[in-house]
């Protein structure tokens, strides 16, 4: 599966954006304009992501990797 389709499918499930989720998780402290906020550790989001939107591990790792600057 592509980063891009990752994406696709996140946002049907979630009704969110990643640059809604990458705004979510900056309001919650863990993250900031440059990527993860500092201190906090993947798994923090990863955490955040499975709890508040129920989205698997790959597809977290995914919105992480899209917080730290990935894009394609």
């Amino acid at each position: 599966m592509s980063f891009q389709s990752y994406m696709d499918n996140i946002e049907a499930k979630t009704g969110k954006s990643p640059g809604d989720l990458q705004t979510l998780a900056i309001d919650k402290g863990l993250a900031d304009a440059n990527g993860l906020a500092p201190g906090i550790k993947a798994g923090a989001i990863i955490d955040w992501l499975k709890q508040d939107f129920d989205l698997g591990h790959g597809h977290a790792m995914a919105i992480v990797a899209y917080i730290k600057g990935k894009r394609d």
